[in-house]
């Protein structure tokens, strides 16, 4: 599921930490090292994501910050401040669609299978994060959960590594040996071990 995160709902505290999200954002060009948010490619963008902002709010998702355009010299950009809502339920807009833009849902369960459950209950599959200091569950839940990379304890995207994800998130597979393999024509050569021809 893209954009969103469950925590266990004994977690304390995690709106709280994750409002560092919003004192931490570093927005401007991308072609400046400091900055750690960029615009949305076009205004078409911009508007479906404040669209699906707008949907959230009206669902009854409440929004903890962000989910307003940019400020100042980023109001003539395609900026969207990082945003942040929990009391989400899966069914809602923001935790089922593929966003692309700075949204995070926050989704609440009880154990590991409910869990893994609202997660995979999606038709996307880009990615998805396990965060844990048990690396026995982490492994269990990176084989249950139908996202085609997944990180532990935080994500990054390496080009030698094979990306790519399941369902409506994309056919084929970008870098690493999967995506040099599909430039290539595969033969197959039937060689028969006895004197008679196949």
């Amino acid at each position: 599921m893209v954009a969103s995160i469950k925590p266990h709902r004994d977690e304390i505290g995690l709106s709280d930490g994750l409002l560092l999200i919003d004192g931490a954002w570093g927005a401007g060009s991308p072609f400046d090292p400091a900055v750690t948010s960029s615009p949305l490619i076009n205004a078409r963008q911009l508007d479906r994501v404040m669209g699906l902002i707008a949907e959230g709010q009206a669902a009854g998702a409440r929004l903890v910050c962000g989910g307003t355009r940019g400020e100042g010299d980023l109001a003539a950009g395609n900026f969207v401040a990082p945003t942040l809502f929990t009391d989400v339920s899966n069914d809602m807009s923001i935790a089922r669609e593929e966003i692309f833009g700075p949204v995070l849902s926050v989704i609440g369960f009880s154990d590991e299978d409910e869990a893994v459950r609202i997660a995979n209950d999606t038709e996307y599959g880009l990615a998805a994060t396990v965060w844990t200091s048990d690396i026995k569950r982490a492994m269990r839940l990176t084989k249950a959960l139908r996202a085609g990379t997944v990180g532990i304890n935080g994500y990054t995207l390496e080009p030698h590594a094979a990306f790519g994800g399941y369902g409506q998130s994309g056919m084929g597979r970008e870098g690493g040996r999967a995506a040099v393999e599909s430039y290539t024509e595969i033969k197959t050569v039937m060689l028969p071990f006895t004197d008679e021809m196949m």
